[in-house]
């Protein structure tokens, strides 16, 4: 798995691939082709150029890895305040219904911790953490579900109308009035 929880590669695989990347620088040193390499190490060849190009410019110490390209802007503590601050509900923070958005999230971290993230940000930054969107049944509280029903079988099938014509029509796509 590529990224499991939604988190980018795991250590050992990491690790795996900066293996990769040594044994190819030397393997440069020693001059083999890019194609050679690239055969034995079961990458592609464009790889092994690319990391041909590093090693020329910076060695072997270039080709290591230089840990995970981002790390996360709310550290534990902050997202365990941020966890707080959603228990409170939308209504503590001047939403009227009592639905959480990203965007109402996005808004919160914003408003608390100064710190701006995209959409896509925050719901990677939920996902990571352990939450799940969840869709609330939308359902009223007073809702008559025999009225429902009869509007249904009453009502609804008058404003729908008939789907078939009422006189007879022709087989005929090109002249609808021929016999």
């Amino acid at each position: 798995m590529r990224y499991p929880q939604g988190g980018g590669l795991t250590a050992d695989r990491q690790e795996f691939r900066e293996q990769l990347r040594l044994e190819a620088a030397e393997r440069f040193d020693r001059g083999e082709s890019s194609t050679v390499i690239a055969k034995d190490l079961r990458v592609t060849v464009r790889s092994v150029q690319r990391w041909r190009r590093i090693w020329a410019g910076g060695g072997s110490r270039a080709l290591r890895s230089s840990g995970p390209a981002s790390l996360p802007r709310l550290n534990d503590e902050q997202f365990a305040r941020l966890e707080r601050e959603l228990a409170k509900g939308p209504a503590a923070h001047g939403w009227e219904d009592q639905r959480w958005t990203l965007n109402r999230v996005k808004t919160v971290i914003g408003r608390r911790f100064h710190l701006t993230y995209t959409i896509q940000g925050v719901r990677k930054l939920l996902l990571r953490n352990g939450w799940s969107c969840q869709v609330p049944a939308r359902r009223a509280m007073d809702r008559d579900d025999d009225a429902v029903a009869g509007w249904v079988k009453e009502v609804w099938p008058c404003a729908e109308g008939s789907r078939r014509p009422v006189e007879p029509g022709s087989s005929s796509r090109t002249k609808p009035a021929s016999p």
